[in-house]
C-alpha cells in the first residue's frame, strides 16, 4: 500500500520535471558567447568559462590543457592554479576529491563486507540452530526412553510385592490384612 503511494508520487514528480523541462526547452535561449580565455583579466570572469584556467602567480587566464588531466607545471603550478572557483587551488581540489572518492570507496567496501559477513553468519547460525534442535530432540528421546524403563522397573517391583491392584477389586490386597 505504501510502496504504491511512493511509486505514484515519484512518477508524478518525474512527469512534472519532464513537463517543466519540455516547457523550458520551448523557449529559445541564445547561448552565451564566451570570450577567449587570454582576454580575461580577473579570476571570476576567467572561471565563468569552464574551459579556462586562472594562474595566480602571473594573474593570467589561459585555456585549460584538455590533453592533460592535471595541468602541467609549464602552464601553472598546481598550488597557484584555479579552476571552477577562485578560492580553491587545484592542488587542494585534487586532494579533496581524492579524499571524498577514497571515503566513498571505503564506505562501499565496508557495506559489501558487512552484507557478505551477515549472510555467512546467518547461514552459520541456521546450521548451529539446526544442530542444537537435533541434539535437543535426541536428549528428549533418551529421557523418554529412560522414563519408560524406570516405569517398567517400578511396575515390576510393584507386581513382585503385590502393590499393583487388580482391576476387579482395587483394594482387595488391603482387605485381607
Amino acid at each position: 500500500m505504501d510502496e504504491s503511494r511512493v511509486f505514484a508520487s515519484m512518477l508524478g514528480f518525474l512527469l512534472m520535471c519532464v513537463a517543466f523541462r519540455v516547457s523550458e526547452a520551448k523557449t529559445t535561449t541564445i547561448p552565451p558567447v564566451h570570450k577567449p580565455c587570454n582576454t580575461m583579466t580577473s579570476c571570476e570572469t576567467c572561471l565563468a568559462n569552464v574551459s579556462c584556467l586562472w594562474c595566480q602567480t602571473n594573474s593570467s587566464c589561459s585555456d585549460y590543457p584538455v590533453s592533460y588531466v592535471i595541468p602541467p607545471a609549464s602552464v601553472c603550478q598546481l598550488s597557484q592554479a584555479r579552476w571552477g572557483v577562485c578560492w580553491v587551488n587545484f592542488e587542494a581540489l585534487i586532494i579533496a576529491m581524492a579524499v571524498v572518492c577514497g571515503t566513498l570507496l571505503l564506505a562501499v567496501s565496508v557495506c559489501c563486507c558487512c552484507c557478505c559477513c551477515k549472510r555467512r553468519r546467518s547461514s552459520s547460525f541456521d546450521r548451529v540452530d539446526e544442530q542444537f534442535a537435533r541434539r535437543r530432540e535426541e536428549i528428549r528421546q533418551r529421557a523418554d526412553e529412560r522414563r519408560e524403563e524406570r516405569k517398567v522397573k517400578h511396575d515390576e517391583i510393584r507386581k513382585k510385592y503385590g502393590l499393583i491392584p487388580d482391576s476387579d477389586h482395587p483394594y482387595s490386597k488391603f482387605e485381607n490384612e
